[in-house]
């Protein structure tokens, strides 16, 4: 398999379009046109170009399509949107699920990846896909992380491939160490050894992908006031704390943990670059209200690079016009950098 490290900075991004009953046409769209005053990378998008087209002229949104392969794409991108047409049809239904265009979801997340293992694409952007119309066409992963991990085990088996959800604004990054679980299974799946893990594997990738020298980790407490030496849990004590003392130990530039009704105000953020969150509200509830329309989901722990809008698939509002394209400018914007900043490296 070519390795794809020498090509990165002249590739495009590949560009997958997620659920077509959503919104993803629309903010691509609009992207694109911002691609100028955004001073946004070069990227294709991987769709079936009928559908595209369809949905484009309903929206009343004038962007040119090139059905161009990724090679061609970033002398296109300045005069059209270039598409790299799937071959698996999608219905334009907007608003409305359909179990019939499933497979061709999947098949563009599948297809970018491939594109980036080929080294025809720097990274991939995923826009937002609705994971229960996919189960039906026998997807069988709880999201778009879970899937991306199972194609890195198999186009890249001999490299890293542990999957790490980081949520990043223009002014904080956060990484939830347990994610989709409930509050109260939090004290009782959370270990020391999940908490190294993830650490190293930011630390790895905040200099890898974002060319920091050392990475500034700040670890949140689970507990109120980080359980006040034992007086509100024992879990800081007893499984945050020797996590940081490893971490510490390896190198890495870790310290906690840290209570987390101070750890996010604007001083607190000039002192580190991350933040490893013990469970999921700590994490996305804070970058969320610092730059909502700014967030983007980040991928660490992978081969390549793979950044998505913060948000969903806005099935209610599909041909209304009205979808805001600033987070997908975002994911834009950065997985360009990241992808830049990997080839350099």
């Amino acid at each position: 398999m070519p390795d794809t490290s020498a090509v990165k900075l002249g590739c495009p991004l590949a560009l997958s379009v997620g659920e077509p009953a959503g919104i993803g046409v629309e903010i691509i769209a609009k992207a694109w046109r911002l691609r100028r005053e955004k001073a946004l990378p070069a990227f294709y998008v991987v769709a079936d170009a009928t559908f595209l087209a369809s949905r484009l002229a309903r929206l009343g949104l004038e962007a040119p399509i090139a059905v161009v392969p990724p090679e061609m794409a970033i002398a296109a991108f300045a005069d059209a949107l270039p598409v790299f047409d799937l071959d698996h049809p999608m219905e334009d239904r907007p608003g409305e699920l359909s179990g019939a265009t499933a497979a061709a979801t999947i098949s563009a997340i599948e297809t970018a990846v491939r594109h980036v293992r080929a080294g025809r694409a720097s990274g991939i952007v995923t826009a937002p896909i609705q994971k229960s119309n996919l189960y039906a066409a026998g997807f069988k992963f709880p999201g778009h992380t879970e899937f991306l991990g199972d194609l890195a085990r198999q186009l890249w088996p001999d490299a890293p491939h542990e999957p790490v959800m980081m949520l990043a604004g223009p002014e904080l990054a956060t990484v939830p160490v347990t994610v989709h679980i409930a509050l109260r299974k939090v004290p009782d799946v959370l270990t020391g050894e999940m908490i190294i893990a993830t650490g190293r594997i930011v630390d790895r990738e905040m200099k890898a992908k974002f060319g920091l020298a050392r990475p500034r980790l700040a670890v949140a407490g689970i507990n109120p006031h980080a359980g006040e030496d034992g007086a509100m849990g024992r879990e800081d004590m007893e499984i945050v704390a020797p996590a940081v003392a490893q971490l510490r130990a390896e190198g890495i530039d870790a310290r906690g943990p840290l209570p987390s009704d101070t750890l996010f105000h604007a001083a607190a953020r000039k002192t580190y670059d991350v933040v490893l969150a013990m469970y999921h509200d700590q994490a996305l509830i804070p970058v969320k209200t610092i730059a909502f329309d700014e967030t983007v989901n980040v991928t660490l722990g992978l081969p390549f690079v793979r950044t998505s809008p913060d948000h969903g698939t806005a099935l209610d509002i599909a041909l209304r016009g009205v979808a805001d394209p600033s987070s997908l400018i975002a994911a834009l914007r950065m997985a360009g950098r990241m992808a830049a900043t990997g080839a350099r490296a």
